[in-house]
């Protein structure tokens, strides 16, 4: 199954029933008709049903979903035809829901424009509370949300409203990194007057925080995923995900912009 539905991914693939049944043929009256040597006349026919003609939106292997059922009976039946064993590979149901397409769809949409509108906030906030540390954190951020997308891609995720809230999330602890580093490049600053020293031990010091802090949150996420089904295990695959692309923005890549912009530069005052 694994190797058949990855040929046909983003297109249409009928799932076809056929039964060969073999009927006594009877005259008008109910009596069985007989052949020269007496015995019974049979006739042997085909019935071809057409049970499901999805869109194949990911390969099936151990666990997949199937969408874009008309309607509920439609769902019921080819539920039915699972449970009975039909297919060569045996399924276990963990877990079944009956939902509206066109409710789905505006809820995928509804967790989109949230993703994009509090990511939009976020970049405003940090470009006017640190300015030019703010707009690196800004870079590192797109950075950091254009790789989740990019793994989700090369994984063949199914963006779902639980993926959908892992995202937000990670977009929130990549802000709480950087501004961890930054006020602690501030603290620096009031101690000493090397401002490279200053940039140089505030990403120093706050790295062993913003470990500690990722390390147990993906603690978390990884007994989500062994422990929950569906639609946790996608947030715990999403979260997961972030956790490792925002520590790499956050503490090196952030850190490479800022040794660009001011590395090797006598600072008489940093804008932050």
């Amino acid at each position: 199954m694994l190797d058949t539905t990855k040929k046909y991914l983003h297109h249409r693939m009928a799932v076809v029933f056929i039964e060969n049944q073999v009927e006594t043929i009877t005259d008008k009256d109910g009596r069985v008709m007989l052949d020269k040597k007496g015995n019974p006349l049979k006739k042997r026919t085909t019935t071809k049903d057409i049970i499901n003609a999805a869109t194949i939106q990911g390969t099936f292997s151990s666990r997949f979903q199937i969408t874009g059922i008309d309607s509920a009976r439609e769902a019921r039946n080819l539920a039915l035809l699972l449970r009975a064993g039909s297919l060569s590979a045996p399924i276990e149901i963990i877990e079944e829901r009956t939902n509206c397409t066109k409710t789905w769809t505006d809820n995928i949409q509804k967790g989109v424009l949230s993703v994009i509108v509090g990511f939009v906030l976020v970049l405003i906030f940090m470009a006017v509370r640190y300015r030019v540390f703010g707009l690196v954190a800004n870079v590192a951020l797109t950075l950091n949300l254009v790789m989740i997308v990019a793994v989700l891609s090369l994984l063949q995720a199914t963006l779902t409203l639980p993926g959908i809230a892992g995202i937000v999330l990670t977009v929130g602890m990549a802000v709480d990194a950087n501004v961890l580093i930054f006020e602690r490049i501030k603290e620096e600053l009031g101690t000493q007057s090397n401002i490279q020293k200053a940039i140089s031990s505030g990403y120093d010091k706050a790295v062993l925080t913003i470990a500690d802090a990722n390390i147990t949150t993906l603690i978390a996420a990884l007994v989500l995923f062994s422990f929950g089904t569906g639609p946790i295990k996608g947030f715990a695959i999403t979260l997961s995900i972030g956790i490792v692309t925002s520590m790499f923005t956050a503490i090196i890549v952030s850190r490479a912009i800022i040794n660009k912009i001011y590395g090797g530069k006598k600072l008489e005052e940093l804008s932050i």
